[in-house]
């Protein structure tokens, strides 16, 4: 049989359920990024904020916050997914497919993402925080207009960061039926010994990391001002 053939008939019988695994793994990934991000960019804000060299120390609220990012952060994934099944089938009916994979991959990433927030202010230049106070700029204004304005190529970089990262990580959620092409892999495989299916969807994960990665990349080089 000729490649073409081959290829042919591969695509007839895989094609479509590829395809789904690609747009499983990609809403999932990209949903659970965005929703880390509503939880861990304010997390992140707060702790470097709130730092004893901060622009409102708060020795409390650091320690107390800190602690439960590093408490969550702690924790395998895997066990989190597991142990987190009855939540998730509280908040969204089912541990099941992509939306029972949410859950637990916010919950794993938004501490994850509260860290990457907090380094990438910590970047920031202290003499521009300094110059804003001394201008008489309130605390927001210097969040938004310096600290997060100054940051922003290495907050995208962090951004791409964690999309890849929890791009691994739904590979495990599809142990437990989140679908995806971690599942496929597995499935197919592992138990199925399928390695043709296996290997196709492994390389269409490499391809899928490296254009977000590449994205990430070129996006932060382009608004960041330093480098022009």
């Amino acid at each position: 049989m000729s490649f073409l053939s081959f290829a042919s008939a591969f695509l007839s019988e895989y094609g479509e359920l590829l395809t789904q695994g690609v747009i499983d793994t990609m809403v999932m990934t990209a949903a659970s990024t965005l929703l880390a991000y509503v939880l861990g960019l304010p997390a992140g804000v707060l702790l470097i904020t709130s730092a004893k060299t901060g622009i409102r120390p708060n020795a409390a609220v650091h320690a107390v916050l800190s602690g439960i990012v590093n408490l969550v952060r702690s924790v395998p994934f895997i066990i989190l997914l597991v142990a987190l099944i009855p939540f998730t089938r509280l908040i969204v009916g089912t541990s099941l497919g992509v939306p029972g994979a949410v859950v637990p991959l916010v919950i794993t990433a938004a501490p994850f993402v509260a860290r990457v927030v907090e380094q990438s202010l910590a970047e920031v230049d202290g003499s521009l925080i300094e110059a804003a106070q001394s201008f008489g700029a309130s605390s927001l204004q210097i969040i938004f207009k310096v600290l997060l304005t100054e940051s922003l190529p290495s907050l995208i970089r962090g951004a791409a960061l964690t999309f890849v990262t929890l791009f691994g990580f739904s590979a495990m959620a599809g142990t437990v039926g989140a679908g995806g092409l971690g599942d496929i892999a597995i499935r197919y495989g592992y138990q199925r010994y399928q390695y043709d299916v296996m290997t196709v969807a492994v390389i269409l994960c490499i391809i899928l990391v490296q254009v977000v990665q590449s994205v990430g990349d070129a996006s932060a080089k382009a608004i960041d001002h330093h480098t022009k």
